[in-house]
């Protein structure tokens, strides 16, 4: 039996290394996002978080495709119904969805550095240097 630890690391590194293996010149904001959004979530909270990336416009696809990822990974449908999940949550639901998504934005973390070469100081905008 895997924990959940496990089957998070298994089932992240798959949707990272599929937008590895892409060769999308954006993919490298996908882990950018991952590397900005805890900071975020502890600063702004996670439905602010959340709606903050969906409405960015600089690298809509890749930046849907993330949120996407993220929520099959803490067991939603898709990017809409996480934000609807946290904008709906009541406390206990919304802490532990948050701390649910913190734990697997740090496989996605992890693999962005390894697998799209994603640095802290990097951005979402490639080639624009992080203030």
């Amino acid at each position: 039996m895997q924990t959940r630890d496990q089957r998070d690391a298994a089932h992240i590194y798959q949707q990272v290394l599929e937008i590895s293996q892409k060769g999308d010149d954006n993919a490298k904001s996908y882990g950018v996002i991952a590397h900005k959004l805890p900071i975020l979530i502890h600063s702004a909270g996670l439905v602010q978080a959340l709606f903050f990336v969906a409405s960015r416009k600089e690298n809509k696809t890749m930046l849907d495709q993330f949120l996407k990822d993220l929520a099959t990974a803490v067991g939603q449908k898709d990017g809409e119904q996480l934000l609807i999940a946290a904008q709906k949550a009541d406390l206990i639901e919304y802490i532990y969805l948050t701390q649910r998504v913190l734990d697997a934005l740090l496989w996605y973390k992890r693999f962005a550095q390894s697998l799209l070469d994603v640095d802290t100081s990097d951005s979402i905008n490639e080639g624009e240097q992080a203030e």
